[in-house]
């Protein structure tokens, strides 16, 4: 692995042995169940029995634990050991850990069969790869009639990117919110590219976290992000869903 791919390792362990317990930015995720149920219809949309990779799993292990409990065959790989073992704790108190396939593994370079999975997904981790190299390997491995799904963070907000800059810490040297020109790199690998967006006014949210109308008003807020996104002001969101189907040839 390179000096990248081996900081971003290092950044991870450190996070899942603790030393990031008290990241400010994790409060933000209080509003994001639009992104997430985009994510688990994907997961759920699989017929029974496919075959699913979790791509970059980290210590929850989201959608392969959500996998597993829809009757998918998993692999679930991440670059970070301690990821990897809590992840599979994780899956062993659900009992679903013969479901699941956990290996350490670096994205960029899957050590994986070409056209063996029905749905490779990731939650929050393309940004963190090279991505030529990364669209590449899940292009690879995903069969002609599969389908890719991710959650990723956007970097065209201002307001989002200067709280980025003030708060370097909580995230790792590398990372690379998407762009709406990367999404041009994704239609060279895949034939059929959709992108969803989430959470724009939805982030007033926050100050309401833990108050009796929270959920309301997320989701009056949500409403109206929906139609904001139907215009140009939909680069601004904080994250984008993102659907590929139909892998070229290399």
């Amino acid at each position: 692995m390179d000096e990248r791919v081996l900081r971003e390792r290092d950044f991870h362990d450190a996070r899942y042995a603790g030393a990031h317990e008290s990241r400010s930015a994790d409060r933000f995720y209080a509003i994001n169940a639009a992104s997430v149920s985009f994510f688990k219809r994907a997961i759920e949309s699989a017929p029974r029995g496919s075959t699913m990779l979790d791509y970059g799993c980290g210590e929850g292990s989201y959608a392969a634990l959500h996998a597993a409990h829809s009757g998918h065959r998993v692999i679930a790989i991440d670059v970070s050991p301690i990821a990897i073992d809590h992840a599979r704790q994780q899956a062993e108190r659900q009992g679903v850990a013969n479901r699941i396939d956990f290996r350490v593994m670096n994205a960029e370079e899957l050590d994986l069969e070409s056209d063996s999975f029905d749905l490779v997904c990731g939650l929050g981790v393309i940004h963190h790869l090279d991505l030529a190299a990364a669209v590449r390997e899940v292009a690879r491995v995903t069969r002609p009639s599969g389908a890719a799904v991710f959650v990723e963070p956007l970097g065209h907000n201002a307001v989002i990117n200067f709280y980025r800059r003030r708060t370097p810490d909580q995230r790792s040297e590398d990372e690379h919110p998407l762009l709406l020109d990367d999404f041009d790199l994704l239609r060279s690998h895949f034939s059929s590219v959709d992108v969803d967006y989430f959470h724009l006014l939805g982030l007033l949210a926050l100050p309401f976290t833990g108050h009796r109308r929270f959920r309301e008003i997320l989701a009056r807020l949500d409403a109206a992000d929906r139609l904001v996104f139907r215009t140009p002001a939909r680069r601004w969101a904080w994250m984008a869903g993102i659907r590929l189907a139909g892998p070229l040839p290399a």
